[in-house]
């Protein structure tokens, strides 16, 4: 069997959770969280980075430092996973599900302004498959109406939109290193902070709603309960492991690029037929191979699609199925406009395997069992 998921695993991963262990350091805020941190400023150009045990938890922290409460409305598309909303019905607010655009599975730009209202707080872009949203328009849209913005770049480390990296364009960013990403450590993310303003009440946040980041920087005596927080630091043996893969980081993305163009490559005779639909990457955005997705002709076709190959040995999935119809998305929130794209779309879309060390060959094979199917 192929695996639809692998976990990626470079070999320095244990050395460096047995350096935790024995320099008796394996809570939050250790040595590789700082690397991790350090990492990230760096290579992304943003002002902070903050690890964190999710990326649930880093949009969570985003939406109280933009001060989301009870009556505001966050715009964000229906087509993505649970968190995105829960950060904020959490706060008391409302999701407002906007239509995607079936060529990139991103919240439509198009369709934002319509459904600002007097209660919108923020705008939620999720950049799906780390193909970024049209970021353009969407910060011109929120500087307009005094909007945050803050971006579900869960899948989008390591992509760009015209030179930028995703998570670094709105106010905020969340990422995730959950296993099925691109690097991982087992659960874990991270908050990208762009304005230095929001800091210091970000570190007090996240480390229980207290100072002590302040107290281990030696720039007070003693520290103390300044806000309301809680625990959003990860554990260092968990940094420890992510950190061997951001050594590798390019490395890693080339190997899943190599992947990605393979299989675009094997099966643009399938779209070229139209039996198949292939991703779209816009020319702005340079992506970072988090998956390769086709989609078929609809729901039936999938459902028959997904277990031919399992019944061959290969394991591939379909994806969200939209917010706006699950029991908590009818009682939290509410559908913008018309869903012209997002159900429609969601029930075509199938993720074939994508990992690092996924090979070539095992491409070719995967490929040849699509077209089998097809013909």
């Amino acid at each position: 069997m192929i695996n639809f998921n692998v976990p990626p695993y470079t070999g320095k991963e244990m050395d460096y959770i047995r350096q935790c262990v024995e320099n008796q350091k394996i809570c939050g805020d250790g040595p590789f969280t700082k690397k991790c941190n350090e990492w990230f400023e760096k290579r992304m150009n943003t002002a902070k980075c903050l690890m964190t045990t999710s990326c649930t938890h880093a949009t969570e922290l985003a939406a109280l430092l933009a001060q989301v409460g009870e009556g505001d409305e966050v715009i964000m598309p229906s087509y993505t996973f649970v968190s995105t909303a829960n950060a904020f019905v959490l706060r008391g607010a409302t999701p407002v599900f906007v239509d995607i655009r079936p060529d990139t599975m991103n919240l439509d730009e198009t369709l934002i302004e319509d459904a600002v209202t007097e209660h919108t707080k923020a705008i939620a872009p999720v950049h799906y498959a780390g193909v970024a949203c049209e970021m353009d328009t969407i910060m011109e849209i929120a500087k307009r109406h005094h909007l945050f913005v803050i971006e579900d770049a869960a899948q989008g480390v390591m992509s760009f939109y015209k030179g930028k990296a995703l998570g670094t364009i709105g106010d905020f960013g969340c990422y995730s290193f959950h296993e099925t990403k691109n690097y991982s450590m087992g659960e874990g993310g991270a908050l990208l902070i762009q304005d230095p303003k929001y800091v210091e009440e970000a570190e007090i946040l996240r480390e229980k709603g207290t100072n002590r980041s302040k107290y281990y920087r030696g720039q007070i005596d003693k520290y103390s309960w300044m806000n309301y927080g809680s625990s959003y630091l990860p554990s260092d043996m968990n940094a420890a492991y992510l950190y061997a893969q951001l050594e590798m980081a390019d490395e890693i993305n080339q190997a899943r690029k190599d992947c990605w163009n393979r299989y675009y490559e094997d099966l643009k005779p399938l779209a070229d037929e139209g039996r198949i639909e292939l991703p779209v990457v816009p020319k702005d955005c340079v992506h970072n191979a988090h998956m390769f997705y086709i989609k078929v002709k609809d729901i039936e076709e999938r459902t028959r699609f997904i277990d031919y190959l399992k019944r061959n040995e290969v394991h591939a999935v379909f994806h969200y199925v939209p917010l706006h119809s699950a029991p908590a998305g009818l009682k939290f929130g509410r559908f913008h406009g018309e869903d012209k794209y997002t159900t429609r779309e969601s029930e075509r879309l199938v993720r074939l395997p994508m990992y690092y060390r996924l090979t070539l060959d095992q491409v070719d094979e995967i490929c040849d069992k699509v077209k089998k199917f097809f013909q």
